[in-house]
Formats: C-alpha cells, sequence, structure tokens
C-alpha cells in the first residue's frame, strides 16, 4: 500500500474480506490513505465494532444486505459520530440503486454512491440494470459523475413491469463466478 500513496489514491477499499476486519487497524497503520469497506457487512452492530477500531475513513453498506433505508440511515448516522465517511456499495438493480440515492441526499457524510451501470457483469444476458425502468433517464449520469435528486413518488423511479414480467421468464442465472485479467489472474470482480 506504501508504494502507491505517491499516487494520492481516494482509498483502499477492502483491504481484507469482512471476516478478517480485526486485521484493519494493522493495515490502517501502514498507510495514510484511507481504508473503505463494509460492502459484505450486515448488522449495524458490525459497523459499530468496526468503527470502534478507529481504523476506516470510508465505511461502505449496501442497501441490500444492511437493512434497507432504516438499515443505511443508521449506519449513516453512527459513521458521521465517528467522523467516517459514507460511500454505499451498489452493484445490484434500479430499486436499490435508488434506496441508495434517497439515503444520500439526506447523509451530511456522503462523500459518492458506488454503482454497477455500465460494468461487465451487467451486460451479460438480455437486461442492464436500467432496463427495468419506464424512464431511464431519472438515473443518468451526468458529465461530472452526479445523479440529479430523484423526485418522483417513492423513490422516484417508475418499474417497466411488463419487462419484469418479460425477463423473469427466463428466471434469474446470474452467479458469482471469476473472470481473469489481462495477465491471466483470477480475480471475482
Amino acid at each position: 500500500m506504501k508504494a502507491l500513496e505517491p499516487y494520492d489514491p481516494l482509498f483502499y477499499e477492502e483491504p481484507v474480506c469482512s471476516a478478517q476486519n480485526t486485521w484493519l487497524t494493522q493495515a490502517a497503520a501502514a498507510t495514510s490513505v484511507p481504508l473503505a469497506t463494509g460492502e459484505r457487512m450486515f448488522s449495524i452492530e458490525q459497523f459499530r465494532d468496526l468503527m470502534e477500531q478507529r481504523c476506516i475513513g470510508i465505511v461502505q453498506p449496501d442497501c441490500s444486505h444492511a437493512g434497507g433505508i432504516s438499515g443505511m440511515l443508521n449506519i449513516a448516522r453512527l459513521a458521521e459520530a465517528y467522523e467516517v465517511s459514507f460511500a454505499p456499495h451498489c452493484p445490484l438493480g434500479p430499486i436499490a440503486l435508488a434506496a441508495c440515492l434517497q439515503v444520500d441526499a439526506v447523509s451530511i457524510n456522503f462523500v459518492f454512491q458506488e454503482t454497477s451501470m455500465g460494468i461487465h457483469y451487467n451486460t451479460e444476458g438480455e437486461a442492464d440494470l436500467l432496463d427495468y425502468l419506464k424512464d431511464p433517464s431519472v438515473l443518468e449520469v451526468d458529465a461530472e459523475g452526479h445523479v440529479e435528486l430523484l423526485s418522483g413518488p417513492g423513490l422516484g423511479i417508475e418499474l417497466d413491469e411488463d419487462k419484469i414480467r418479460k425477463f423473469a421468464v427466463g428466471g434469474h442465472c446470474w452467479k458469482d463466478r471469476e473472470w481473469e485479467l489481462k495477465d491471466g489472474t483470477p480475480t471475482t470482480w
């Protein structure tokens, strides 16, 4: 990690898996770059225990794993109390992303929103992340990387139920798999 510091990375994401979070204190001591983690954590107690270590700069809960909107709000407020930035993880569909964006809008410690729009695993199969929306433009990312605050009813999106029914006929066939980097190194992302 020290070798990358001259390049001024914004953060190091998940330097250890969440089952090994006790090692984050040592990882944080080895670098001046903030550590980010949390996308594979599920309870507010896990986030509390993590923040008690005072070793992370950015917490990345996943709305679909960490209690939905209420759970995310609780984690954002907890992180705020510990002076930890909030950057939700969201590789899933438009409902989860819209929920994250609503929480982002009311979280003072929000820094950025992770999304899987345009990522390779969304191009496999018949539908992409925004294909389930009647109006995908509500989640359009501008040239500066911003998404407008969603202003429609509910979460601010409208699902295309006919298209969802059409894709449901084929079922859900996504599975965690491995890809290879250009140098042949296996990776799950």
